[in-house]
């Protein structure tokens, strides 16, 4: 079977779990501290893929300055991406609560969540691809940690678009799409950058490190710590145990 394939088959995988997140976080009333806590968990693991699996991954393959370079500026596009479309409406796509505005009160704001939804998603999916290069399986560590977080992501975004007044239709169609986009994103992952130089490979994946990590800082973390408890800290390093575990098993 193609690498191509497989790697798709990965990333859909990992997207798919956005949509049983957002099926959850439409259809029942999750209490807050619990969408907070999940969050928390969720963010913790991914902190321990880009550490563990992403930048340590593009230092080995590349040296400390593409490294340094890369993750800067994928920080630096992510944010850029995201003060736009914060100015249209999609700042809090990831709250649950009632921060997201509705179609009525800011029109365009839907299209413009949809968009900030597909910019969180691309970078994580873009190094499932990347992780299978040089013949190598892909990162446990790595689909995990996006599954493992897709599920609060989904669950919270969906909640709050609930709360928005926007339908089943918008909500699970936005979440479709980008669970297929994943999926394609891996396999171009894979497909476009099998030719490049460990030096460029390196860079590429601290450039997706940089967009993952401003993402957990700016969309994730705010909403862990909406209704927080004693607790949020210790959950969080408890998600950040579990995918560091799963990645010294996987090694």
């Amino acid at each position: 079977m193609p690498g191509a394939v497989i790697a798709g088959g990965w990333g859909l995988l990992a997207g798919s779990a956005l949509v049983a997140g957002a099926l959850i976080g439409y259809l029942v009333r999750v209490p807050p501290k619990l969408v907070a806590a999940v969050m928390a968990f969720g963010s913790g693991v991914l902190l321990s893929a880009v550490s563990f699996e992403l930048i340590a991954e593009a230092h080995r393959r590349g040296g400390l300055l593409p490294t340094t370079l890369g993750a800067l500026a994928g920080a630096l596009l992510y944010t850029g991406a995201n003060l736009a479309l914060a100015r249209r409406g999609a700042r809090h796509r990831k709250r649950s609560g009632s921060q997201q505005p509705s179609e009525p009160d800011l029109p365009g704001s839907g299209s413009a969540i949809a968009m900030g939804a597909l910019l969180d998603g691309v970078p994580e999916s873009v190094v499932i691809g990347i992780g299978l290069l040089g013949g190598g399986g892909v990162g446990a560590a790595t689909v995990a940690a996006v599954f493992v977080s897709n599920v609060p992501e989904g669950l919270s975004s969906a909640s709050g678009m609930r709360r928005a007044g926007r339908g089943p239709g918008y909500v699970f169609g936005v979440w479709g799409c980008i669970a297929l986009v994943s999926g394609l994103a891996s396999a171009a992952g894979y497909g476009l950058l099998g030719g490049v130089s460990g030096g460029a490979l390196a860079a590429i994946t601290a450039l997706a490190a940089g967009a993952i990590l401003s993402m957990i800082a700016d969309t994730m973390i705010p909403e862990a710590f909406e209704d927080a408890h004693m607790w949020i800290g210790v959950i969080t390093v408890a998600g950040f145990l579990v995918a560091f575990a799963i990645s010294q098993a996987g090694g």
